[in-house]
């Protein structure tokens, strides 16, 4: 058996690093964490390659004497707290000391910083937790900290890093957030030599959103603000109308006492205030600050701070369920009273588990009465023009309501059906040959009905087929767009439409116009954030066109796709999505039997794009069995 021996602190540096250094963003929020706890009005953040090669934070907070920063780069060596109790009561972002020597650990070093009444202030550096070097030095109030070649001397964990791309956006999502929780604070975020991000400093909430996601978000915002005195709670903030929903939760941030933190039963509680009301699927943009006492939360649950447990969660999500209420609905109703709002809050606790010692939540949702469905807006201008003009359509249940038109007849359907579906190149033709002699689908299955307006039942020698009328469309024209050699043909809009973007989004369009352009979005810089678009694929309906290229944007940050062949197949993806045939659409006969015809032409029949089952086939074996007419 080895010795027993204690380790250096180089290594015991670079083991912490590990959990409290995870990647780039990691060490971005650290610092502009540190430099928050300092007192700074002004914090400038700069990265450069994704973090990897620099990471630079420059406050003008109170500083440090000489003494104060040697000791800063220990471990365990903070101003923050003193014994455990303090825990107790912490009112800093910082408190465990050590951030400072973890980074300079796994990093080439160099922290510069003066306090007010000095001349001089103190610059030191270090390489990867050796060779220190500190002297007196000239500059402004406040800290610098620079951290380059992150992971130089940790290769193993610098192969597990994304690309540059990725983890620059990581580190934007923490300075995001981070000014979102400090509206006072004035924040400029620089990426690659390009300024990103600036937000005012004002104190108001309202003017860091609008300046971080643009005027047309800061338009559908819905201001919110409760008190629970009882509870000593109170809720503010902002939460986004439902005509602003995101397909993602990416662009909510969840602030207790001043730390942007996530917690899945908060989240959860959003969930279930929009969805009891709103008949549309999708997550809200919000920015909620919940102050609650110390003593009933605990933030030294997790190595980075990112997570806090609540001593009584159930209440908490009752407070956050009852403000966002309140902000939807603000007219007067039978659960007016704050009583009221925590007894159906609970309706929606009792079908949520909530597992010991973590924050995970498995809800079994249920609907209440009279919120499933909607004869919401008239779906016009769409792929089916003539069928779909006549569909009242439900955004979240995919149900529909068909007016007294009469279906249109076959040549009509023909002509539109085949313009739409039926992919012309040669490469197409080619493919569809290739697939006909394993594609059981092909000339045999015959269209029956429709279920629902939903599913198409037809059947063959061999059994029984359900086909999900909008999954096999949507797979028919994803192999049709996949099919084009060079672009996807576009049609011009009449009227050109002014696209605002935070600055994610303009970052990631501007960098792809010209791939954009190959998939039929035909984009130009309008401004700093603006873009115009002009074209868009021909099977799209133009009303749909801004809310398509927001899909597709919304996809690339949730799946945290970068390479331009994965946005390729994200845009084909959505915009086949959106021009395809919805649950609802009323089809004739022949309008059937012509999407099962298409997509025994198809590569993959079986699955859409998003990996949906298209068909479920009943053979008649199985269905014998189902009627107990076998001896099995």
């Amino acid at each position: 058996m080895a010795d027993v021996h204690v380790l250096d602190s180089s290594t015991i540096n670079k083991i912490a690093a590990g959990e409290v250094v995870e990647r780039p963003a990691s060490v971005v929020k650290e610092l502009v964490e540190n430099s928050i706890d300092a007192g700074a009005a002004h914090i400038e953040i700069e990265v450069a390659s994704g973090g990897t090669s620099l990471i630079r934070v420059t406050d003008d907070g109170c500083g440090m004497s000489m003494k104060d920063a040697k000791l800063a780069i220990e471990r365990h060596a903070t101003s923050k707290i003193s014994e455990a109790s303090d825990l107790e009561r912490i009112d800093t972002l910082g408190f465990r000391g050590e951030a400072l020597p973890t980074i300079a650990a796994v990093s080439r070093f160099m922290l510069f910083t003066r306090e007010k009444n000095h001349e001089t202030g103190t610059r030191i550096c270090i390489e990867g937790g050796r060779n220190t070097s500190v002297e007196e030095a000239g500059g402004n109030i406040g800290t610098t900290v620079r951290a380059e070649d992150l992971f130089f001397n940790v290769p193993a964990r610098k192969k597990f890093l994304k690309t540059n791309h990725t983890e620059g956006n990581h580190c934007s999502d923490v300075v995001t957030k981070l000014a979102l929780s400090h509206p006072e604070i004035s924040f400029r975020f620089i990426n690659n030599g390009k300024q990103t991000m600036k937000t005012p400093g004002t104190g108001s909430l309202f003017d860091t959103i609008q300046s971080i996601y643009g005027g047309m978000v800061a338009d559908s915002l819905l201001g919110l603000e409760l008190e629970f005195p009882d509870e000593e709670i109170h809720i503010n903030g902002y939460i986004t109308k439902p005509s602003m929903l995101k397909s993602s939760r990416a662009w909510q941030t969840l602030i207790v006492n001043g730390r942007a933190i996530g917690n899945r039963a908060v989240m959860k509680a959003i969930d279930n205030a929009y969805r009891a009301m709103i008949p549309k699927s999708g997550f809200p943009l919000a920015v909620l600050c919940i102050d609650i006492p110390q003593r009933s939360i605990d933030v030294n649950i997790h190595p980075r701070k990112s997570e806090v447990k609540f001593q009584d969660e159930s209440t908490v999500f009752k407070a956050v369920y009852k403000s966002i209420v309140d902000a939807i609905r603000p007219e007067k109703n039978s659960l007016d009273s704050v009583a009221g709002y925590a007894e159906n809050a609970e309706r929606h606790v009792e079908h949520m588990e909530f597992h010991p010692g973590t924050t995970d939540v498995q809800q079994h949702y249920v609907v209440e009465p009279g919120q499933g469905k909607s004869s919401a807006h008239m779906n016009e201008n769409s792929l089916f023009d003539h069928i779909r003009s006549s569909v009242s359509y439900d955004n979240r249940t995919n149900s529909g309501m068909i007016a007294d038109k009469p279906a249109m007849d076959f040549e009509e359907a023909q002509r539109l059906l085949h313009r739409q579906m039926i992919a012309e190149s040669p490469e197409n033709n080619s493919r569809n040959e290739k697939t006909e002699a394993d594609n059981d689908l092909v000339g045999s299955v015959v269209a029956i009905g429709q279920v629902d307006k939903t599913y198409i039942i037809a059947k063959d020698d061999k059994g029984l087929y359900i086909v999900d009328q909008h999954a096999a469309h949507e797979r028919i024209l994803f192999d049709k767009y996949s099919g084009y050699a060079e672009a996807i043909p576009s049609q011009q809009l009449l009227v050109h439409q002014i696209l605002e973007f935070d600055q994610r989004e303009s970052e990631i369009v501007g960098s792809n116009l010209q791939l954009f352009r190959k998939m039929g979005f035909a984009m130009e810089q309008a401004g700093d954030h603006d873009f115009r678009l002009m074209e868009i694929p021909m099977d799209i309906p133009e009303k749909d066109a801004e809310e398509t290229v927001r899909e597709i944007l919304s996809d690339i940050f949730e799946r945290k796709i970068s390479s331009p062949q994965e946005i390729r197949q994200s845009v084909i993806a959505t915009a086949s999505c959106r021009a395809a045939i919805k649950a609802g659409d009323e089809l004739n006969q022949h309008q059937m039997q012509i999407i099962l015809d298409e997509l025994s032409r198809t590569e993959h029949p079986y699955t859409c794009p998003h990996g949906r089952p298209t068909i479920l086939k009943f053979t008649s074996g199985e269905l014998a069995k189902m009627f107990k007419r076998t001896g099995f």
